[in-house]
């Protein structure tokens, strides 16, 4: 039976991703940064909690991130743990930096003073681009990175300092530069579930509108529980590789705005714009992946489609 350490593990992804590892065959590991409010850490988790060994660890600390990996001495390691909201990272940039960019160096160097041959999945971002992209409009492992958040130049380090210790220490570390991705199990201050959970108090009559900033910015959406399988198939190959994960299509939030409202047949006029006090210091334009790579390697595409997500969405189907 093969072991999993997968940090992050109460996210959105580290849930989705710790249940296909038990589908899978593997004694999954997972590390908790340990909160005040311990009640709602592993709220995600509750359908295989009993399935799962956890451990408090905190990527900052790098001394319990050896001692974890003493103790579980895994096979891989799916590191998803992030201070993982761009907007909130210009309000607390040191400590999204840290996390993010010298947490993924912590680490890596625990690995290398513990088991260099364990294999590593690095969670890469779309951010990382920022608003660069290729003359057809694309970004794919090949784009330029110039990123736009301290959220997004930490990732950029983060991916940096992994192809480093890969060439260096000739370990085994794969970056999966996943764009947009979503399902009921994302957090609440994600716009998208922002949304969704501001128009069902509409439909209620508990509240009359939906405020939004631009709507006009595209993204390339997808089903979150498809993205994990991507980080797993990864780690499967017998060579490490840096893919982009992606649809490949590309949407606006107003075509996501409009079609949650269409679900839930509530008129558009309880949507209100209000660009000054909720846009983002420094928005990106538009994303669209260029997954070409990840279908030749993986043989894995994005099979959910816009709609079938925010319908999924708004119903609460978790697959």
């Amino acid at each position: 039976m093969k072991r999993a350490l997968i940090t992050g593990i109460n996210g959105q992804d580290g849930s989705y991703l710790a249940e296909l590892l038990l589908e899978r065959g593997y004694e999954s590991h997972g590390i908790l940064k340990r909160n005040s409010v311990a009640e709602n850490q592993t709220a995600r988790l509750d359908d295989i909690f009993k399935d799962l060994k956890l451990e408090y660890a905190d990527m900052l600390d790098m001394a319990s991130l050896i001692r974890v990996l003493q103790l579980v001495q895994p096979d891989e390691i799916y590191n998803l743990a992030a201070q993982s909201h761009v907007r909130i990272s210009f309000d607390q940039p040191i400590y999204t930096t840290q996390v993010v960019g010298l947490g993924v160096l912590n680490l890596l160097e625990s690995i290398r003073l513990t088991d260099k041959n364990i294999k590593v999945y690095q969670a890469s971002s779309s951010e990382m681009f920022g608003n660069s992209f290729d003359d057809d409009g694309f970004q794919r492992e090949t784009t330029p990175m110039h990123p736009t958040s301290p959220y997004g130049c930490a990732k950029v380090y983060a991916y940096n300092i992994c192809c480093n210790y890969r060439n260096a220490y000739d370990m085994y570390i794969s970056n999966g530069i996943l764009f947009n991705h979503e399902s009921p199990l994302r957090s609440n201050e994600f716009v998208t579930k922002k949304i969704i959970n501001h128009c069902k108090l509409i439909k209620k009559g508990k509240l009359k509108y939906l405020y939004l900033g631009d709507i006009n910015i595209y993204r390339d959406w997808g089903w979150a529980p498809e993205y994990v399988e991507a980080m797993y198939l990864m780690l499967k190959q017998k060579n490490p590789k840096d893919l982009v994960i992606g649809s490949g299509k590309k949407h606006s939030l107003r075509n996501f705005v409009y079609e949650v409202f269409r679900l839930l047949k509530i008129p558009r006029k309880h949507l209100k714009l209000n660009t000054k006090k909720l846009m983002r210091k420094k928005d990106i334009r538009s994303y669209q992946a260029d997954p070409r790579l990840a279908k030749k390697v993986l043989n894995w595409k994005a099979k959910t489609t816009f709609k079938q997500m925010i319908y999924k969405m708004v119903k609460g189907q978790l697959y």
